[in-house]
């Protein structure tokens, strides 16, 4: 049976629907970054989604041709998630998707390293006749955050926040969102086959210990 990522780190994919505290290992995952909003159909968004699953797709299908992976194991391509944040807003205001901008990311097996990151991006080139040079690969460090799961469309993230944002004041904590530490989303349902209102995601907040500030 593959390794499902979303089932083996149920505490990364999966929380309860009120908020927890998580520490977040470092991770690899493929990105593209971009701006704009994520709803237009011709955006950067839209395209950024597509270059990452070809890539995906490519390093998981992997061991059906010549090249090998050292240390190849089957699995699941893990969730689409996204980094974002807006100039001079600390937080998201929904009401300005235009100013978005993004990091689009799916994360990488660990045996996956840059070496094979850059065949896989040759590969898709060769096969595909289309540009990958926006793909990156990309290790991130998220650290100390909150997380909640989120039950409902985009656009109503903002109670969920809100109870975020109250828990972790109560529990001593502050919010750390900053040039380097992003509001972070992960994608567990597919908007065009279910309804808006039982979406799922994941809503992930950096924060940091308030008896630690100076």
């Amino acid at each position: 049976m593959a390794f499902d990522y979303k089932k083996e780190y149920k505490e990364f994919y999966l929380p309860k629907n009120k908020p927890t505290i998580i520490n977040i290992p470092k991770m690899t995952y493929l990105a593209v970054r971009g701006k704009g909003n994520p709803n237009d159909a011709e955006g950067e968004y839209k395209k950024s989604i597509n270059l990452l699953y070809t890539i995906a797709f490519t390093i998981k299908m992997s061991y059906k041709g010549n090249y090998k992976i050292k240390g190849y194991f089957e699995y699941v391509v893990p969730p689409l998630e996204g980094f974002w944040w807006q100039d001079n807003v600390k937080g998201m205001d929904y009401s300005r998707k235009d100013d978005l901008q993004f990091i689009s990311l799916i994360r990488l097996p660990d045996f996956v390293t840059k070496k094979d990151f850059d065949w896989a991006i040759n590969e898709a080139t060769n096969k595909k006749k289309q540009d990958f040079s926006k793909v990156e690969y990309l290790t991130y460090d998220e650290g100390l955050c909150v997380q909640c799961m989120h039950i409902g469309c985009y656009d109503d993230e903002v109670k969920t926040v809100e109870l975020m944002h109250k828990f972790i004041k109560e529990n001593n904590f502050a919010l750390d969102i900053s040039d380097t530490r992003y509001h972070h989303e992960i994608y567990l349902s597919d908007p065009r086959r279910v309804d808006s209102n039982k979406l799922k995601t994941v809503i992930r907040h950096p924060i940091r210990k308030i008896d630690n500030e100076n």
